[in-house]
């Protein structure tokens, strides 16, 4: 299933994109029933639904099998007629991001920066603040004054639904409710500036586009054979195939979690593919009014268009 967080009349809720391209508001639609993971729907919040992991994807199961039928007409919109938000608007805490993790972006980063880091033995990590979530179509604020080498990158990420400390690589799935799209938007000059540590160019308020849909771990497959995309104003930028990175995600989530709680809402970006404004020669930034679109497969498009921001 594909959910998302939406404004319908101005309210902020959850809903679920049915096979016609109509989406079913989840928390009107549970008025009909009772009971706790009903009472829960009900509060029209994302959190609430991976939280509950299995019990509310059942009941949403159900609510669409409703609607098909003809029941919650009330309930059902048109895609046109909302506004999707970021599936998770404001995580508990930070996104957990891991760098340089595909190989070809490692070999063009250390061609870019003539400096030969090559492979790490284990994942890079570094996070983003919630303040840095914005949904699909939300403009991305730059700060000419702070940076003007802004970058793109799309990323396949994992939302955590059960939680777990020192999770095996056997059980790593098991905790992942689904998945959706990331943008991490990076000031690149700003990145380097701070002893090689990622976060402050990372962190930026609006960095972190994340959307349209999380889309539930059954209904994807397999999250290692995704093609994933980007495009700068229709120009193709990157493309790849999650295949091809170097630390999968049960290794990420094995590695992240050891003597550190995964929590249900946890997002977890796991790196981007090759073609990066800054290794190309010369580097093509970001500018105001640049429309990126993020795809990756199943899950969709992720689209945001950058705004020069006084303050």
């Amino acid at each position: 299933m594909h959910l998302g967080t939406v404004l319908i009349n101005a309210k902020s809720t959850t809903a679920v994109l049915l096979d016609d391209g109509t989406v079913l508001d989840i928390a009107a639609a549970a008025v009909t029933h009772t009971g706790d993971v009903a009472d829960a729907l009900k509060l029209g919040s994302m959190l609430h639904i991976v939280d509950l992991g299995d019990e509310a994807v059942s009941a949403i199961k159900t609510l669409v099998s409703e609607a098909k039928s003809g029941q919650h007409k009330d309930a059902l919109h048109a895609l046109t007629d909302i506004s999707l938000l970021a599936p998770i608007p404001v995580p508990r805490k930070n996104v957990f991001c891991v760098g340089r993790n595909y190989l070809e972006h490692v070999a063009e980063g250390d061609k870019a920066q003539n400096n030969k880091v090559g492979v790490s033995e284990y994942p890079v990590y570094f996070t983003k603040t919630p303040t840095a979530v914005i949904g699909p179509h939300a403009k991305v604020p730059i700060f000419p004054s702070v940076s003007e080498n802004i970058d793109y990158e799309v990323e396949l990420a994992a939302v955590i639904g059960k939680s777990g400390r020192n999770i095996s690589k056997e059980n790593a799935f098991k905790h992942i409710f689904g998945y959706t799209i990331i943008n991490d938007i990076t000031a690149r000059d700003v990145q380097r500036r701070h002893g090689g540590q990622f976060f402050k160019g990372k962190t930026f308020d609006g960095s972190c586009p994340t959307g349209p849909w999380i889309v539930t771990a059954d209904a994807i497959g397999d999250p290692q054979n995704l093609d994933i995309s980007l495009t700068v104003n229709g120009e193709q930028r990157q493309t790849g195939n999650t295949r091809s990175m170097i630390f999968d995600i049960p290794t990420i989530i094995a590695s992240l979690s050891e003597g550190l709680t995964l929590e249900s809402g946890d997002l977890i970006a796991t790196g981007t593919p090759s073609g990066v404004g800054y290794a190309m020669d010369p580097p093509r930034y970001l500018k105001h009014g640049d429309t990126v679109v993020c795809k990756v497969e199943i899950i969709g498009e992720l689209e945001n268009t950058l705004e020069t921001t006084a303050s």
